[in-house]
């Protein structure tokens, strides 16, 4: 009996140790998370250096994150696509100009939809300071109208959300 109590004594031991480390280092990888997302968002938002998350309980359902900086909003969106969910960060300004969109998740067809991610097509929404320009302004990603729209419709949220827009009257409802 005694020759497992040492053992069992030095099993629990390293279990204790890696159970510290693992929680010790979470910490540090949470920091290390939170530190990039605000790298992204400073570039999203040029001029802003800090952001903090403010409650949404607005009625726009496409809005999914606020974040607050100091020269504007970073918007988290979340549109249906073709195939999937598309989850936009849109950067935009007080004045409600556009500055900056990152797609999180667009996982739409190989070839058409998912050109809708790259910046030839994003591009396309950078300074527009107003909802009801963006549509009229903005070329569908050929073969990919669906996910067009939905990328113009999380953006149209986010311009919406800063200018106090109601995006029920169909104003930032993409016609194109």
């Amino acid at each position: 009996m005694k020759k497992f109590i040492k053992p069992a004594a030095v099993l629990v031991i390293a279990a204790v140790i890696l159970l510290g480390i693992r929680f010790g280092l979470a910490g540090a990888a949470s920091a290390s998370a939170e530190a990039a997302m605000q790298d992204v968002y400073k570039q999203l938002l040029p001029g802003s250096t800090s952001f903090t998350e403010e409650e949404y309980s607005g009625e726009d359902a496409n809005i999914t994150a606020v974040y607050k900086g100091d020269d504007g909003y970073i918007i988290e969106t979340t549109t249906a696509g073709y195939v999937n969910d598309i989850v936009l960060l849109t950067g935009v300004q007080n004045d409600g100009m556009v500055s900056g969109i990152l797609p999180v998740r667009i996982q739409e067809t190989f070839g058409l939809g998912q050109n809708a991610g790259k910046a030839a097509f994003l591009g396309q929404f950078l300074g527009i300071n107003s909802e009801a320009a963006v549509g009229e302004e903005i070329d569908a990603v050929t073969g990919a109208t669906v996910t067009s729209k939905a990328v113009t419709k999380g953006v149209n949220s986010a311009v919406a959300f800063v200018t106090g827009a109601d995006v029920s009257s169909g104003a930032t409802e993409w016609e194109g």
